[in-house]
């Protein structure tokens, strides 16, 4: 089974590719377990926060690679709550950095228009800019393998494909 995580800034078509791909190329994804937290909870976070979304994505994670899937798409990681921690709290804890990591990483560009969505932070250009460039930052920190995503939305599809295609015939 190969794992690719898409990771990047709030709003960059992340979540909207997943499910696209799951009903165009049947591959299945794990769902933003933070997503839930904060409709459930709401957005004022604290670290524990962030470590229990971590571990609830973990656990979410952890069930849908029993069924062994040949791909599953992580709609985020704890890298991309790594992020989050950095951004908000100006610190990261070692354990968000320790869980495993994805065979792939798909880091979206923010340079698509940014959508309200009632659980989403960062709209502003500057704020986005710096959650977009620590989301990277993490990438970087972990050692793990990326592809930048950029583009339209049909851009950002091919070229999330083509990452994702060239993983399972490489």
């Amino acid at each position: 089974m190969k794992t690719v995580c898409l990771h990047g800034a709030e709003s960059t078509g992340k979540s909207v590719l997943c499910e696209r791909f799951l009903v165009e190329r049947g591959w299945p994804f794990v769902p933003e377990y933070g997503r839930f937290y904060c409709e459930e909870n709401g957005t004022d976070l604290a670290m524990e926060d962030l470590l229990v979304i971590a571990e609830g994505q973990a656990r979410a994670n952890r069930h849908a690679m029993a069924g062994d899937p040949p791909v599953l798409l992580l709609d985020t990681d704890q890298l991309m709550t790594a992020a989050w921690a950095q951004m908000l709290f100006d610190e990261v804890p070692p354990r968000l950095l320790a869980y495993p990591k994805a065979d792939l990483y798909l880091l979206f560009e923010p340079d698509v228009p940014w959508r309200e969505d009632g659980t989403r932070f960062f709209g502003e250009d500057q704020p986005r800019a710096r959650f977009a460039a620590l989301s990277e930052e993490m990438l970087l920190r972990a050692g793990v393998p990326f592809v930048r995503i950029t583009g339209s939305w049909d851009e950002r599809e091919a070229r999330a494909a083509a990452a994702i295609e060239s993983l399972l015939a490489g």
